[in-house]
């Protein structure tokens, strides 16, 4: 063999070694079938009908997606980005806007729902929501959203993970906490170390709980979703599992796959939570992701949106939704620091029907 042959078979060879970086995994997996493969879940007959998008909305513009911490053992900063940060786009002043509905009265646009939780049996009875407590919180950065305030919506929560510490359950739910979400795996090897104190703390205290997951996209589906099944309990009156979908900056996994592959790779997540937990997951996600990857998408799913200085009905038009984040920065004698805050989409009824799993609310007209 001649000299030039040689060197081009080893310059060859290193270019193939040097796949392992993300680009090049990347690549490859575009030339290979994925051996992510889905089993069959019984879904409903039809998708939600989708919202009317009122004139004049508009998708935030891209940036920075807020962040839980990511990858296994990995820190990162904690949710809690203003969304002024993420994309630029800053909160209009405290005028009334037309194009967003009142939800301060009843009724409200029902919750977005399609299956509701199933009771999983157990000797005790599910614990349904208790009284509910009123808003009462705080908040480090105050964001008018006019008529469309959260204030007027009835049912309000937040979401922990490490980053609160210690959480004092007790004055949470004092303060308007009727339900949390509480962070407990992303990737396939990383527990949150606060998890099971947390899901154990708030039920204690009343709260309605449910856990979510963080994914990463270095590991497959299947992995996660083995390692979220061992370690979040299968119990009567849990939420329904969160599966929380991100772009992460300051993860060590720089890979964005493709918008198929995400699809994909969401869909075998969910259907073996779904299959484990008889209960159908939740989206969680952030305005550019769901730019990227979610318009138009899981129709037949609940959504959980994250849009911290507009009403979810501009940053998401034509989506409906059952969890509004609406601030990264709240305060509560709860906790030391800041707290994301959350509500539910519908009014007490709604949600005492919703979290006891009885029915499903119907679509409004």
């Amino acid at each position: 063999m001649r000299i030039p042959g040689v060197v081009s078979f080893l310059a060859a060879s290193l270019c193939l070694a040097g796949c392992s970086s993300t680009a090049g995994v990347d690549a490859l997996d575009l030339q290979k079938p994925s051996n992510e493969t889905t089993s069959s879940v019984i879904r409903p007959p039809a998708p939600i009908a989708a919202a009317p998008a009122a004139r004049g909305n508009r998708a935030a513009r891209a940036g920075l997606a807020p962040m839980s911490d990511n990858g296994p053992g990995e820190k990162t900063r904690p949710f809690g980005l203003a969304e002024e940060e993420e994309t630029g786009v800053f909160a209009a002043p405290d005028v009334p806007d037309p194009q967003v509905p009142d939800v301060g009265g009843l009724p409200v646009e029902p919750a977005a729902l399609v299956s509701p939780p199933k009771l999983l049996p157990r000797a005790a009875p599910a614990m349904l929501a208790g009284p509910l407590t009123r808003y009462g919180f705080r908040d480090a950065k105050p964001i008018n959203f006019g008529k469309g305030s959260p204030r007027r919506l009835a049912v309000h929560g937040v979401d922990v993970s490490r980053w609160q510490g210690n959480v004092n359950w007790d004055k949470l739910r004092a303060q308007g906490a009727n339900f949390a979400y509480i962070k407990a795996t992303d990737g396939g090897d990383h527990l949150d170390p606060m998890f099971m104190k947390n899901w154990r703390s708030a039920d204690a205290a009343g709260l309605k709980r449910g856990a979510y997951h963080f994914f990463y996209w270095c590991r497959t589906a299947g992995e996660q979703a083995d390692w979220f099944i061992r370690n979040v309990p299968r119990v009567e009156g849990a939420l329904p599992p969160v599966i929380d979908v991100e772009w992460n900056g300051e993860s060590s996994c720089k890979r964005r796959p493709s918008r198929e592959k995400v699809l994909e790779k969401m869909q075998v997540f969910m259907d073996k939570l779904e299959r484990h937990y008889g209960q159908r997951p939740i989206i969680y996600t952030a305005p550019d992701f769901y730019r990227d990857n979610l318009r138009g998408e899981f129709l037949d799913y609940p959504f959980w949106l994250r849009a911290v200085a507009q009403h979810p009905s501009k940053v998401y038009p034509g989506r409906k939704w059952l969890f509004w984040q609406y601030s990264g920065s709240g305060l509560s004698h709860g906790v030391t620091g800041r707290i994301d805050l959350n509500v539910f989409h519908g009014d007490e009824r709604q949600w005492r029907a919703w979290a006891g799993g009885r029915q499903t609310v119907a679509d409004a007209n």
